[in-house]
Order: C-alpha cells, then sequence, then structure tokens
C-alpha cells in the first residue's frame, strides 16, 4: 500500500533476479507490479482521504505481520499493543480496517488479471501452433474424433446433452452490486491496459479513471447497512447473467460449432445441411435456487417466488431491449440495396397495421429500411412485454401487443435470419444478429429455471391433513404419516390416478395452504412465462417412494402431472445406500411411469455432498456418492430412463467443493452420458463469473469434461472387475 515499494519488497526482488530455485516466473513478476501498482494508487487514495498518519499505521501493520510470518518473535507483541490502541480511536480503526478490505479487494483484481493474462497467453501459444488449449471445448471434440467417436454417436450426445449450472445464494457473499459494478469497471481498465497498445496521455487517462474509481470505492459502503433479505440475493444473481452471462453463452455454442465443423467437417454435427442447419441444440443453460428453496427458509414465500420470477423475466428483456437497440442500426437495409423474402414482408405488414398509433411516424421515417421497421416493433413490442411483467400476476391485464411467449419472440428473430439467409445477407445473418438468435433461445424471457426445493416433511404433513380430511374426517386417530409405507403407497397411487380433486378451495391449516399454493404458483409462473421457468421440484431429505408420490399428488392437484420434474434429494450416507432401490420401486410404479413418459423419460435425481460428509466423513461420503451414482445409473439404465444427476456440491472442500473439470471425469461409467447439474455456490460465484475472461475457461472446462466422460471409451481402463481400482479413483467424486 505504500506508494513506493516496501524494502522488503525490493529485497525480494533481488534476491529473485539473483536465480535460484525461488526464482519468479514472467508471470510472477507481471503479478507483483500489478498489486504494487494498485497497491500505490490505494496508497495515494489513503494520505488524500484520511492522511499520512493512517498509510503510516496501514504500513506499519503490514511490515509487522510480514516479520511475524517470516518468524520474528517480537512481532507479535507489537501487533497486539498497536492493536490495542486502535481499540481507544474508533476513526484509526475505521481507516485501517477499510484499508486493508480495499486492500485485498485489489490484489484478489490483480491475481484475477494474471489469470487471464495467463489464459490469453496458452490460448495465443496454441492458436499460432494450430493446436487446442488443454480442458477446452476444441481439444474436447479434437480427442474424440482421434478415440475414433462417430459423427453419428457424437450427433445422438449432443441431441440429449444438458450442462445446467445452478446459482444458489449464500451469506458470505457480502458486496453490494454497487462495489461488483465498481470492480468491474477497474478489471476494464487494467484489461484495457495489457491488452490495448495505449499513447502514453491514454494510459495517463486510464490511471487517472482508477484513481477516481479508487476514490469512489473508498468513500462508499462495501457491505449493506441491513441483512441481505431474499430479494437482494436474486438481484445479486441477476447481476452476473447482466455483466457476463447474457453476452458469453452464444460464445460458447460458437466455439462448439467451429471445433465440429474442423474436426467433423460435413458430418452429421457439423452446421449446414448435413448436420446442425438450425444451430446447435440448447444444451448449456443455467438454474437458480435464488427465491424458490424454501427448505429451512421461511423468507421464501410465494410472493417472494414470483417477484423473483417476475424479476428473472424483466432481466431479460431489458437485456433484449438493450440488445435490439444495436441492431436497430445494424440492419439498415434499403430497399434500394436489398431484397427481402416475401415471408418477412407479410409478417411486417401485418405488424405495420397492428402498430399503435403513436408509434406510425417513427416507423414512416424508416419505410425504405424494413429491418429497421421490423426492429422498432420488436423493440416495441419486448417494452410492452416487460410493462406487463412489472405488475403481479393477479393483477396484469392482457395487452395484444405484448409478446405472450418467447417463442413468439424467437419467430420474429428467425423471421428476419432467414430473409437475410436468402438475399445475400448471410454475414449478417450470422454475426452479430445471430447471437441474438442465440441469446433468445438460451435464455427464453425466463433467464435461468428457478428450481423450486422443499423438505419431505412439508409434503408428508399437508398429505396426512388433505387425507384425513378426505378419508376419516370423524376419526381424530386416523394418521397417514403413521401408516406402512405400502399402504401410504397404495394410497397416495390411487389418489393420483383419480380425476377427484382434493383442494378445490385452501381451507386447511396454514402449512398445509402454503404447500398446496406453492403448485399453483408453478403452474402460474408455466403460463405467466414459460415451462422453462421451472427447473425441478427437489423433495430434500427424501428416503422413500412415498416422499416422491407426495409430491407428484401435489403437483397433479395443480395440473402440473407430467409436466414438471420431481427430483428425490438423498444426502445422508443411508440415503444414498437406499436411493438405487427407491427409484427401482417408483420405476416399477405403473403411474410413475406414466408422469415420466410425460417428461420424456428423463429422471433428475439430487445427491448432497455436504450432509453426507457431515454424517460420514471425507473418505466415507466420496465411496458412498460414487458407489451411489454407479448404481443409480445402472437402475435407469435398467429401465430405460434418461438420468441427469444434480451435484449439490458446496465451495470448500468440505462440502464437495474443488475443480469441476476433474470432478466430472472422475465420475462413475455411465453417470454422465451428456447430462449434469451442479450447484455454484453463493461463495464462489463471484470468483466465476465476475471476470468474463475467467468465466469462458470455467465453461469450456465443463463442456471440455462432460464431452469426454460421455464417450463410451472413456472409461475403459478405470479399474478391474471387482473395482478396486475404482475405490481409490471415486475420491475425485467429491470435486477435490
Amino acid at each position: 500500500m505504500a506508494t513506493k515499494p516496501s524494502q522488503s519488497e525490493v529485497n525480494t526482488e533481488v534476491e529473485f533476479e539473483k536465480g535460484g530455485d525461488s526464482a519468479p516466473t514472467d508471470a510472477d513478476r507481471q503479478l507483483r507490479r500489478s498489486v504494487r501498482q494498485l497497491g500505490n494508487l490505494l496508497g495515494e487514495t489513503i494520505v488524500e482521504q484520511e492522511g499520512q498518519a493512517i498509510l503510516d499505521l496501514v504500513e506499519e501493520l503490514r511490515a509487522l505481520t510480514r516479520a511475524q510470518r517470516q518468524g520474528d518473535s517480537n512481532a507479535g507483541p507489537q501487533i497486539e499493543r498497536l492493536t490495542g490502541d486502535l481499540v481507544d480511536d474508533l476513526d484509526s480503526t475505521l481507516g485501517v480496517l477499510k484499508a486493508f478490505t480495499t486492500y485485498f479487494q485489489l490484489v484478489n483484481l490483480a491475481e484475477e488479471q494474471q489469470r487471464v493474462r495467463v489464459i490469453r497467453q496458452r490460448t495465443a501459444q496454441a492458436e499460432e501452433n494450430d493446436r487446442h488449449m488443454p480442458e477446452t471445448i476444441g481439444a474436447a471434440v479434437m480427442g474424440l474424433r482421434k478415440g475414433g467417436t462417430h459423427p453419428s454417436e457424437l450427433r445422438r450426445l449432443l441431441d440429449e446433452m444438458l450442462i445446467k449450472p445452478v446459482f444458489t445464494a449464500h451469506p458470505t457473499e457480502a458486496k453490494r452490486r454497487t462495489i461488483l459494478l465498481k470492480l468491474l469497471d477497474l478489471t476494464r481498465l487494467l484489461h484495457e491496459l495489457d491488452a490495448h497498445v495505449l499513447l502514453p496521455s491514454e494510459k495517463r487517462a486510464h490511471w487517472n479513471q482508477i484513481r477516481e474509481i479508487g476514490v469512489s470505492l473508498w468513500q462508499s459502503d462495501v457491505n449493506r447497512d441491513r441483512r441481505p433479505d431474499v430479494l437482494d440475493e436474486v438481484r445479486e444473481g441477476l447481476y452476473f447473467f447482466e455483466t457476463t452471462l447474457f453476452d458469453l453463452l452464444p460464445d460458447v455454442y460458437s466455439e462448439l460449432e467451429r471445433a465440429l465443423a474442423k474436426e467433423y467437417p460435413d458430418s452429421a454435427v457439423s452446421s449446414g445441411a448435413a448436420g446442425f442447419s438450425d444451430g446447435l441444440p440448447t444444451f448449456l443453460r443455467y438454474g437458480s435456487w435464488i427465491g424458490g428453496d424454501r427448505d429451512g427458509n421461511p423468507f421464501v414465500t410465494q410472493d417472494v417466488t414470483e417477484n423473483a420470477l417476475r424479476q428473472q423475466k424483466e432481466q431479460a428483456l431489458e437485456l433484449y431491449r438493450r440488445t435490439v437497440v444495436g441492431m436497430y442500426g445494424h440492419l439498415s437495409v434499403a430497399n434500394s440495396r436489398g431484397a427481402f423474402s416475401q415471408e418477412f414482408l407479410d409478417s411486417l405488414a401485418g405488424d405495420l397495421e397492428r402498430a399503435p398509433p403513436n408509434d406510425k411516424a417513427r416507423l414512416d421515417r424508416f419505410s425504405l429500411e424494413p429491418y429497421r421497421q421490423k426492429m422498432i416493433l420488436i423493440y416495441r413490442r419486448l417494452g410492452a412485454t416487460l410493462a406487463q411483467s412489472r405488475e403481479a400476476w393477479q393483477a396484469q391485464r392482457p395487452d395484444p401487443w405484448a409478446y405472450p411467449n418467447a417463442g413468439e419472440f424467437i419467430a420474429d428473430l428467425e423471421l428476419i435470419q432467414r430473409s437475410l439467409r436468402q438475399n445475400r445477407g448471410n454475414r449478417l445473418a450470422e454475426g452479430r444478429f445471430a447471437r441474438l438468435v442465440q441469446q433468445a433461445r438460451i435464455f427464453g424471457f425466463h433467464l435461468a429455471s428457478m428450481d423450486i426445493r422443499q423438505h419431505s416433511d412439508r409434503h408428508r404433513d399437508a398429505v396426512a391433513e388433505l387425507l384425513h380430511r378426505y378419508y376419516r374426517p370423524q376419526d381424530p386417530d386416523f394418521d397417514y404419516r403413521q401408516l406402512p409405507e405400502e399402504e401410504r403407497t397404495r394410497l397416495l397411487v390411487e389418489e393420483i390416478e383419480s380425476p377427484r380433486p382434493l383442494t378445490a378451495r385452501l381451507q386447511y391449516g396454514n402449512e398445509t395452504n402454503e404447500t398446496v399454493a406453492l403448485f399453483r404458483l408453478i403452474r402460474q409462473a408455466h403460463e405467466r412465462i414459460a415451462p422453462q421457468a421451472i427447473g425441478a421440484y427437489i423433495i430434500s431429505m427424501t428416503t422413500s417412494v412415498s416422499h416422491v408420490l407426495e409430491a407428484l399428488l401435489l403437483a397433479k392437484d395443480a395440473g402440473l402431472f407430467g409436466k414438471i420434474d420431481i427430483a428425490p434429494l438423498f444426502e445422508t450416507i443411508d440415503d444414498l445406500v437406499r436411493a438405487p432401490e427407491v427409484m427401482s420401486a417408483l420405476f416399477e410404479s405403473p403411474i410413475y411411469r406414466k408422469h415420466l413418459a410425460q417428461r420424456d423419460n428423463c429422471q433428475e435425481i439430487m445427491i448432497g455432498y455436504s450432509d453426507s460428509n457431515k454424517d460420514g466423513g471425507f473418505l466415507r461420503s466420496s465411496w458412498s456418492l460414487y458407489q451411489a451414482q454407479e448404481r443409480l445409473a445402472a437402475a435407469c439404465s435398467d429401465y430405460d430412463v434418461k438420468l441427469t444427476l444434480f451435484h449439490g456440491r458446496g465451495g470448500s472442500i468440505g462440502r464437495g467443493g474443488g475443480p469441476a473439470n476433474r470432478a466430472i471425469l472422475a465420475q462413475p461409467p455411465g453417470s454422465v452420458q451428456g447430462r449434469i447439474k451442479l450447484t455454484e455456490q453463493g461463495e464462489v460465484i463471484s470468483a466465476r463469473y465476475s471476470n468474463r475472461a475467467i468465466a469462458k475457461r470455467h465453461l469450456d472446462q465443463l463442456v471440455n469434461a462432460v464431452l469426454i466422460a460421455s464417450c463410451e471409451s472413456h472409461h475403459e481402463d478405470l479399474g478391474d472387475e471387482d473395482g478396486s481400482q475404482n475405490a481409490s479413483h471415486a475420491v475425485e467424486t467429491s470435486w477435490v
């Protein structure tokens, strides 16, 4: 933080320059230089804002802590004396705390920037030598080709592939959106200083902007002045879609398209008539628990969930409107210079007839540029949809000018794209406009699918009250919960098969009413946004067949039979052991198979890393998770069910955290098959998604691992028939 390097830092530099075993690499020197530059900037800010005395105090503490780390026994008592003196001086205490907090934020930025430098350097080296950087999408596709994967096999994999990271909230991510945006601005300026050839005056201007942001950071509160509520957490999650994911995901799809075209030209998996003529299937999407996870969180109410869903839709619409504004100027094809398909012209004529009168004058100005007219109309329709979405669902009024769903929006975009392709506009159709089409296909109007999670006890209690009302209302001793499992299952199947509604009116206890109303809210989300707005309905602490059938009964009563994925969550060691038996029994149930048939025979199953680790310890948990995945994959295969395993992992190693690429590659044979969900815990979301280049690298590694792990030949050399070799390999399933 000093305005010049400290003597110990100078000595360290000299030591490194002399060489030896600990000599730094160029990357080390770059990182140290970045840290020093940002530290000096912070030092200037401290002097300017608080005075030299605070900077001297901070530097003294820094020097003492460094000395203590190096073994100086006198440093500890001096640190205690200094910090003891601070207790009586609140202003100095706040200044020192602010200095170190800001310093660590800047150091983290410098480290992120160094990661970006390394990624770019390695990518450049790979491209110059016409090869792929390890753990990238291109490397995976090349590996599949060299390994003998046939185009038809790869086509089947891509048609079925689903990779879905799911954002969760976490109280340890305390930075406000305001601070995140300032750090994003700093990241942009540092990147431009690195990557752009700037004039000396431009460099000075950049550093002045960095200093300005430094002062703004210093005078801003890093954390909120109150505990964040659920909708605050929703907004924090949306930040990463707005600043990173919305623009990034089309690049991931484009990279896969390029790799397929290079490694499998003119085949069933390349773009064009022989392959994916309308683009790749939508294999990479995002989910969210924020606003939908009510297990143990009484603050996630019906209103909160509806508001969270509406906020996600509003964010998607605002992002589309922002992009459409750019397209309006880009697609300035004139009648005198280009041609247009009759299909497009007919659609435009119909829209112009229906357009609101106050838009007529603006539309008439561009009567010789039909694409611009269409983009104006699309922008207006998105605006009408946004205005409608800002109203509570119960108060929303029909608006014929609003898009009823994302499908109509996508149809408008595809109409323009077809017209461009048919009239010498291929470059326009496949450039920036293709990104917008891809974004609409990925994000729809829902942005991210919201999973709903509820504890199995809530369903059991609700069903017990409902069945008591219908079966033995005069018998206070009748308790569905006390019945044997076989009898519970029989009653549930009977009720699911019955056309009679259970809950025409909500006239039960508060918890039962809330549980029943939740399923009705899901149905509303399907109707108001899209079926994709809701992901899976997750039943935590699932231990039996009846736990799943209880949720299915409540879903059926809300008109959701076969319209929502019901995912049991197996968490403890014992539950993981029983999980394959529970799922096999469900697959034997005709009524459950009927539900699955309407879900394309897809079954999502969630496995918990944190609770199993607490339950059985790290090694036992890892082995139990590995065995459970093997047996669940076998059970699904036996019943011809497509399995999606949802890995509920935390950010720390103790909760299942670690490099996702290695963990996916370590999954048991047959357990991935192109389909995987995994939680992105709140405490790691910022680290993975704040910086676009780092987020891109993370997604490259995810797709790389899923492609490789799903290849039939991938696991051929893993272990003997008795699984002894797999036992040690299974530790990797803890995502270490």
